[in-house]
């Protein structure tokens, strides 16, 4: 899931930026959420589940302005892409400072918008490292997508086998993990959810992921068996 996020202190120029990148999002089938902050403080006390891929930033707010939001961002989520939103050009070559990736002109034209969001989903596409954010009695936990194995779930629990031997625990359902990760994650069983980038073998009633084995129950086997085979097709 593309998490986006909209800063700007005026309501009416988060609606007016929402529309366009909510069609363009849906019209490319993409799965999204999209947070607004109506201020660059608001932004930077949002929680770690929130931290955002493509952020629209606009420069001109009250009190913490664009750019210093920006300089803060850049401390915490150094992979944002960063899109200024301005009204006034000249602040555009201020972008380089914290390595914004475009900017927008005010007033909004809606193919300018999506325009810019596809080059931000295609450069997140190449280099942009995705995240699994899991809470925990110690605190927040940010893990890449591509070194978790799979998930596997026990009652109220979910357990995240990483490619280094860690399991990191949390509460929650399977389900609502397999709804924010990415669709090389597959149910092979409804306890457990794989990373198919791992799967070594794969048998009628179990696969093989990293050093773990797992079953696969009648349900999810042609799903699986599907991934499989386009897996070895790409290799």
């Amino acid at each position: 899931m593309i998490h986006i996020g909209i800063c700007d202190d005026e309501a009416h120029m988060r609606r007016a930026l929402r529309g366009p990148l909510e069609r363009k999002l849906q019209l490319l089938g993409e799965d999204y959420r999209i947070f607004e902050y109506d201020s660059g403080e608001a932004l930077m006390a949002r929680p770690e589940t929130e931290c955002p891929d493509i952020l629209f930033l606009d420069i001109e707010m009250k009190t913490l302005n664009g750019m210093d939001t920006a300089r803060l961002l850049r401390k915490r989520d150094t992979d944002t892409i960063l899109i200024f939103v301005t009204a006034y050009p000249d602040f555009v070559f201020q972008g380089y400072e914290v390595h914004a990736f475009h900017y927008i002109l005010k007033p909004y034209e809606e193919h300018k918008i999506q325009g810019v969001l596809e080059q931000a989903l295609k450069e997140l596409g190449k280099s942009g490292e995705r995240y699994f954010i899991l809470e925990q009695k110690a605190g927040t936990v940010k893990i890449p997508l591509k070194k978790i194995l799979a998930f596997s779930s026990d009652k109220r629990k979910v357990a995240a086998a990483l490619d280094n031997g860690e399991t990191h625990s949390f509460y929650g359902k399977l389900d609502a993990v397999e709804q924010e990760v990415p669709d090389y994650f597959v149910r092979c069983h409804n306890r457990h959810l794989v990373n198919m980038n791992y799967v070594t073998a794969l048998e009628k009633d179990r696969c093989f992921c990293g050093p773990f084995e797992f079953p696969v129950s009648r349900a999810c086997r042609q799903t699986l068996e599907i991934a499989f085979a386009r897996l070895l097709l790409q290799s």
